[in-house]
């Protein structure tokens, strides 16, 4: 036979043997991935966390702490740690003076914070207590500052005082106002690095972390998924991208879905509400020959007549000051910019009740949010009346983030803790965390002991 042909007859074999062995191969792998219980190819686990931002990792590392002997995955759709709401925030350790004494926001806000500084200490990771000032500039807000510092001294806050014009420039040289509360023990942080260092630490501990895995289905694991002749030992299995054969089955899973919360929860027949509703923050940046104007964090005094607490100065890790910001409705759940167009989020949100009453009882408040994204002297303005050197030239368009804002149908914000299970027996097997508000990164520590705690008592584990 000619070498010519001789080649060509093996090449043809060779693509046909490969075609083959890709084949062969897929299924092979998929059956290796499925069954097998080597620690890189696990499938099977005790416990499955849906969601990879700051309250999915501490519950995550919380519990494969309390429970080192059994196994434990995370699964986030993202490809990376905290890629949302506990990554792109104004990165502020919170103290705990706004909530209502004696509330569960409270309580776990200054607990958090404590816990924070500890773990960051002992784990090395930079913060900065830089302190912060809550400004009355108006004689109208001056009543609500003085309500707030009682609230602040019956929650537990630690070293709180009230300052006036002169202690103000004692402070903020800059800064101009009636009356403020200092709070000292108030910090900066880059809560997405405290993430991923939560990640780490489950990780190191044993732990799975699966990225790029969108939760698109829950539900009860067949006897012959589990292959196993002595009945179902993980009755609950998560679907992902079929096309990744991304299956995992647990024994019991806990959602912390953040932006998607609400979707992830109806995979397990929960009801619809409460509704997370995105409401997207813009954020101003300070030129850097003018970032000696703020030395702390500067903030407005509430007001009780609006659902959003208004402009702020918010210094960051990496010397930059944040400046803002605003609140309006995102075009989709994880839109970060006005082109930024989910038409079906969309549509999900402006049909809610909820949301058209919310709009409709603060129209007013809501153009003005939406006046100040477009326009940013109108930003500007704001932030003068604490700043007054503060000019428009000495600032740029910044970053924005998306925070997750549940609503129910009468269009009150969530102000609490929701937990939910579906029904039916795959419904016993999981738990949705399915609000866990702001300041949830300061409290993260102390809300994954609460889940903890939740799951023993549900799971008993």
């Amino acid at each position: 036979m000619a070498a010519p042909v001789l080649l060509r007859k093996l090449a043809a074999c060779s693509a046909g043997y490969q075609q083959i062995t890709r084949c062969y191969g897929a299924t092979i792998l998929s059956a290796k991935r499925r069954f097998s219980n080597d620690s890189k190819n696990k499938t099977d686990y005790d416990v499955v966390i849906v969601g990879g931002g700051i309250v999915g990792m501490a519950t995550a590392q919380e519990l494969i702490t309390q429970h080192p002997n059994l196994s434990f995955a995370v699964v986030e759709k993202e490809q990376e740690l905290a890629a949302h709401q506990s990554g792109k925030n104004s990165g502020v350790i919170h103290a705990g003076i706004y909530y209502a004494p004696g509330s569960l926001k409270a309580r776990l806000c200054v607990k958090g914070l404590e816990m924070a500084y500890k773990y960051c200490d002992e784990h090395q990771i930079p913060y900065n207590k830089c302190g912060k000032l809550i400004v009355a500039v108006e004689p109208d807000e001056v009543p609500r500052l003085d309500k707030l510092l009682e609230r602040g001294v019956e929650n537990g806050v630690k070293d709180l005082k009230m300052v006036g014009p002169e202690g103000i420039k004692e402070i903020e040289p800059n800064c101009v106002g009636l009356k403020a509360i200092h709070s000292p023990h108030t910090g900066i942080i880059d809560w997405g690095l405290v993430t991923r260092h939560y990640g780490k630490e489950f990780e190191k501990r044993g732990g799975r972390v699966y990225t790029g895995f969108p939760v698109l289905e829950l539900r009860p694991t067949l006897e012959g998924d589990a292959g196993s002749k002595d009945g179902i030992k993980y009755p609950v299995t998560i679907m992902g991208d079929s096309s990744k054969d991304q299956i995992l089955r647990s024994r019991y899973v806990i959602t912390c879905a953040g932006l998607q919360a609400d979707k992830v929860a109806l995979l397990s027949g929960c009801s619809s509400e409460p509704r997370i509703v995105p409401f997207r923050g813009e954020y101003l940046l300070l030129s850097q020959d003018k970032s000696n104007l703020v030395r702390g964090n500067i903030y407005p005094v509430p007001d009780p007549r609006f659902p959003f607490l208004g402009v702020h100065f918010t210094p960051r890790m990496d010397g930059s000051i944040w400046l803002g910001p605003n609140a309006v409705l995102a075009f989709k759940r994880e839109g970060y910019g006005y082109t930024d167009i989910s038409v079906p989020d969309l549509f999900d949100a402006l049909s809610f009740r909820g949301l058209r009453k919310l709009a409709w009882k603060h129209l007013g408040y809501g153009m003005r949010e939406m006046y100040k994204g477009i326009y940013i002297r109108a930003q500007v303005k704001q932030l003068q009346r604490f700043v007054p050197q503060l000019r428009p030239e000495d600032v740029s368009r910044g970053p924005t983030g998306v925070r997750a804002q549940a609503l129910d149908r009468d269009g009150n914000l969530v102000d609490d803790f929701v937990f939910d299970q579906g029904e039916g027996q795959l419904g016993k097997r999981i738990i949705h965390v399915r609000n866990s508000p702001s300041p949830a990164a300061t409290s993260s520590l102390a809300i994954a002991e609460m889940i903890a705690e939740k799951v023993h008592q549900t799971f008993q584990l």
